[in-house]
């Protein structure tokens, strides 16, 4: 079943070339997807293209059967650089993620506490953002992006500005918020540079061509899991990949 589809859509910059072409791909139920390409394709625009963020040129966006024009509940969005207020505490921040939800603010400062206990910042929800480690700040944009119950999380580049062991430790953790029977979360669609990382935390592969972008492949990832960094079959799909992204043909 498709949580999401994304038809024909194509993007330009006024007075400027096509960013984006004409890019179709699907999203399953409890599926990981990642959408990978060369700098400058339009990836992150195509991400927020999907959150209602960003209006398309042309073609559209339809998510649990209902074209999306706007910011739609049931869809959240992790940024790269934190995207967290500085003049408001962790909590704070938390909350945000809850604005839209009609409840009472006990109720939603009992999420917010909970969604920081989980992901370990326990002790630091009176503190403030520029206190916090990157792998702290994206933890607390992670809550915040959970704490409305979204059915898809978008993620731009989480994990770009992390050191490599924090950036693991994440991975694991979103790995784990998908395949979770507690969580809301049904599917994820990330944008990354990384090939490594899209081969290891996905289960397709949106492989973009240089701007104007089209979908160049879709690689499906049949790799069990924990995947193995250094296993052939591993590095094996990484390469093909790369090939992929390197290759002028379409």
């Amino acid at each position: 079943m498709h949580i999401l589809d994304v038809e024909n859509i194509g993007f330009k910059y006024s007075d400027a070339l096509d960013v984006i072409d004409d890019v179709s791909f699907h999203c399953n139920s409890r599926e990981f997807i990642s959408i990978i390409g060369p700098s400058g394709c339009g990836k992150s625009t195509l991400l927020r293209i999907i959150a209602g963020l960003v209006s398309p040129a042309h073609g559209k966006v339809v998510f649990s059967g209902r074209k999306v024009t706007h910011p739609v509940e049931g869809i959240s969005f992790v940024f790269q650089d934190f995207a967290l207020m500085p003049w408001l505490t962790n909590l704070e921040n938390v909350k945000l993620g809850l604005a839209m939800k009609r409840i009472s603010e006990k109720e939603k400062e009992k999420i917010a506490l909970g969604l920081l206990e989980n992901f370990g910042l326990s002790g630091f929800e009176e503190s403030y953002p520029n206190v916090l480690s990157g792998g702290m700040k994206q933890r607390v944009g992670i809550a915040r992006a959970v704490a409305s119950n979204p059915k898809l999380l978008l993620m731009d580049e989480p994990f770009s500005a992390l050191d490599e062991l924090t950036a693991k430790s994440l991975r694991s953790e979103v790995i784990g918020l998908l395949k979770s029977k507690k969580s809301p979360i049904d599917s994820v669609i990330m944008v990354t540079h990384n090939v490594e990382e899209a081969v290891e935390l996905s289960d397709r592969i949106v492989v973009l061509s240089d701007k104007p972008s089209i979908v160049k492949d879709i690689v499906k990832v049949e790799l069990g899991r924990p995947r193995d960094r250094e296993g052939k079959p591993f590095l094996h799909l990484s390469n093909k990949i790369y090939s992929y992204m390197t290759s002028s043909s379409l």
